[in-house]
C-alpha cells in the first residue's frame, strides 16, 4: 500500500462514457482499469446528465427541469423521481458487476461551485448569485454525497470509495465570468477563501478521499489542495501552471493526469506515458514518486467518443500507467 487511496500504476476514466447500456459500461471499466468507477451515461437523457444526476442527490433541496435547464423548485416532482430511478438502477447494476470486488472504486458528482453556476433560481439567474442559497446548496450536497458514498460502500463491501468532484466552472466562478440570465453581464467573482471553505466543508463531510476534476484553464490547484482534496484531475494539454502544481505535488497532492484527448482514437501508450513522465521531470519531482502519486486518465469525460474509441482509451490509460510503473 502507498499513502494514496489507489495502488501504484493506477489508471482510470474521468466519468462519462457513450451509450445507454450501463451493464456494458461497467464491464468495460472493471475489465480495463485498475481504478474502476461508476460510469455516467448522459445519453440516457435528463437525470443522467452531470447537473441533474448531482441535483438528485441533494437533501431537502428540490429541483425541476424548466425550459431545458435545472431550476430550484418548491417540491420534488417527476424529474427528481426519474433521477432517483436512474440512480437506483445504476447502483443495482454496480452491485451485480462489482460482486466480490476489493479495491479502490471511484464515484463522481458535480462540485458545489459548478452546480451553483448551473442551477437556476425560480425567478431566473444562476443560484451562484445568491450567497445564502450557495451555502444551503453546499450543505445539502455534502449531506447527499455522504449518503451516496455510504450506500456505494454498503453495496460493494470490498471497495475503498473515492469521490470525484467535477468543477469545470470553478475558474469562471473565481474570475467573475459566469453570465447572468440575460447574458449581458457576469456575476460577481467569488473570493478564494469563500470557494475554498465551501469545498473544505464538503471534503470533510463525505468521509472518503476526494479528487477534484477541472478540465478548464487556470485551475486553482493551491486552493483545491488547501481545501483538503487528495488529488486534482487536470487536462495536461491546457498547460497547467507548473509552479503551483509542483508545490502542491511536492506536498503530496495526487495527480490524475489527463494525458490525451477524450474523443478520437487514443495515441500509443508509449506516447501517453512519455507525456506524463515529461511533465513530472519538468516540475523536478523525484522519479520514485511518479507511479504512486499519478493516475493516468483521458483529458475529460468520453460521452462524445465512439464506443470503440472509449474502450481503447481506457486500455491505453492502463498500458501507459504500467509503462510508468515498470520504468
Amino acid at each position: 500500500m502507498t499513502g494514496y487511496p489507489w495502488q501504484p500504476g493506477a489508471a482510470t476514466g474521468i466519468g462519462s462514457l457513450p451509450g445507454t447500456d450501463l451493464g456494458e459500461a461497467l464491464r468495460i471499466v472493471f475489465g480495463e482499469l485498475p481504478l474502476p468507477y461508476l460510469p455516467e451515461l448522459p445519453a440516457r437523457g435528463p437525470g443522467a446528465d452531470l447537473v441533474g444526476r448531482t441535483a438528485g442527490l441533494l437533501v431537502d433541496f428540490p429541483v425541476q427541469l424548466y425550459a431545458g435547464r435545472w431550476q430550484v423548485a418548491d417540491r420534488a416532482g417527476r424529474d427528481l423521481r426519474r433521477t432517483a430511478d436512474l440512480r437506483e438502477r445504476d447502483l443495482d447494476a454496480l452491485t451485480d458487476h462489482a460482486d466480490g470486488y476489493a479495491g479502490p472504486l471511484k464515484v463522481s458528482a458535480a462540485g458545489p461551485w459548478t452546480l451553483a453556476a448551473a442551477l437556476q433560481l425560480p425567478l431566473g439567474g444562476p443560484l451562484l448569485g445568491d450567497p445564502g442559497a450557495v451555502r444551503e446548496l453546499t450543505e445539502s450536497l455534502a449531506e447527499g454525497l455522504s449518503l451516496h458514498v455510504r450506500e456505494v460502500a454498503r453495496r460493494v463491501p470490498g471497495a475503498r470509495v473515492l469521490l470525484q468532484l467535477d468543477e469545470p466552472s470553478l475558474p469562471a466562478v473565481l474570475a467573475g465570468r459566469v453570465p447572468t440570465e440575460s447574458g449581458l453581464r457576469t456575476l460577481r467573482s467569488v473570493a478564494d477563501p469563500v470557494a475554498r471553505d465551501r469545498l473544505r466543508l464538503l471534503v470533510e463531510s463525505v468521509g472518503v478521499p476526494v479528487v477534484v476534476h477541472c478540465c478548464a484553464q487556470d485551475v486553482p490547484v493551491a486552493l483545491l489542495h488547501e481545501a483538503g482534496a487528495a488529488g486534482v484531475a487536470l487536462d495536461l494539454s491546457l498547460g497547467p501552471a507548473l509552479d503551483p502544481l509542483g508545490e502542491a505535488l511536492d506536498a503530496g497532492l495526487g495527480l490524475f493526469a489527463g494525458a490525451f484527448p477524450a474523443v478520437g482514437p487514443p495515441p500509443p501508450a508509449a506516447t501517453v506515458a512519455a507525456t506524463v513522465t515529461d511533465l513530472w521531470y519538468k516540475i523536478g519531482l523525484p522519479a520514485d514518486r511518479l507511479a504512486a502519486q499519478v493516475v493516468v486518465t483521458p483529458s475529460c469525460g468520453q460521452a462524445g467518443a465512439t464506443p470503440t474509441d472509449a474502450r481503447a482509451a481506457l486500455r491505453t490509460c492502463r498500458e501507459a500507467a504500467r509503462r510508468i510503473l515498470d520504468a
